[in-house]
């Protein structure tokens, strides 16, 4: 019961990033590109992303732990399902957020640009 629950989470907030995305939006590399930006931005203060940076980031310890609630050795399709739903959940924040980051920096931006003159 609580595996259907993570998973259909993952899959809302996967299904919200891509749904959410407009059309001309960023594109995957400047998302990439925009990561270690958002980390800065949160470290300094500047951006509120720290919660979320927190919960993606324990997902990918997760991931690469060897550590696993749901051991692949003993009921492989079960323990890859866990891993399945953490990578679902985690492609979708990460979209999700760094979407969100994006629009941040270009509002800073024109705010910043528009005091100046």
């Amino acid at each position: 019961m609580a595996n259907n629950l993570r998973r259909v989470a993952a899959f809302k907030a996967l299904w919200h990033a891509f749904s959410t995305s407009r059309r001309g939006g960023p594109s995957i590399g400047q998302r990439i590109a925009a990561v270690p930006r958002m980390i800065k931005a949160i470290v300094t203060g500047k951006y509120d992303g720290g919660k979320s940076l927190l919960l993606m980031a324990g997902a990918l310890a997760y991931l690469i732990s060897p550590i696993d609630l749901v051991p692949e050795a003993f009921l492989f399709l079960v323990g890859l399902a866990d891993d399945a739903v953490v990578i679902t959940w985690l492609a979708g924040s990460v979209l999700s957020e760094t979407e969100r980051f994006i629009e941040w920096e270009q509002d800073r931006d024109r705010i910043l640009i528009g005091k100046a003159h």
